[in-house]
């Protein structure tokens, strides 16, 4: 059997303003956006160069998804975006006006910094020892 995890939700106020951050700023691929209907759509993104990992973009719908915009983790980090080359993407991110929580750091795993999307939702970005 082989099986493997295709993408992870990510709670969003809006489709568009969603896509334009991850595709400008962080430069990821939008894979697919298919309206399902009036309000719905399926939205896929990914990193450049990504090996299976993919983001699906949900808007909100209720009072108790919007509370959950930019926390689904409760304050802890969400997602782990990894890199071949960090000081590369990390430059870029900060042209780009990525909001970074502190300096980068060097941990027995890797290089690290922790970042915030648009929403508020904690991020590491790593490039693995």
């Amino acid at each position: 059997m082989t099986q493997h995890i295709a993408h992870t939700t990510v709670l969003v106020k809006e489709y568009d303003e969603a896509i334009s951050y991850f595709t400008q700023k962080l430069n990821f691929k939008l894979i697919q956006d298919i309206n399902i209907s009036e309000l719905k759509r399926w939205v896929i993104i990914c990193p450049p160069g990504s090996i299976g990992g993919s983001l699906l973009l949900s808007k909100a719908t209720n009072d108790k998804q919007l509370t959950l915009v930019g926390n689904q983790a409760g304050g802890k980090v969400f997602l782990f975006l990894y890199t071949d080359d960090f000081w590369r993407d990390y430059k870029v991110m900060s042209e780009n006006q990525i909001k970074f929580l502190e300096l980068p750091r060097v941990e027995p795993h890797g290089t690290v910094v922790v970042f915030e999307d648009l929403y508020g939702n904690k991020w590491d970005f790593i490039q693995p020892k």
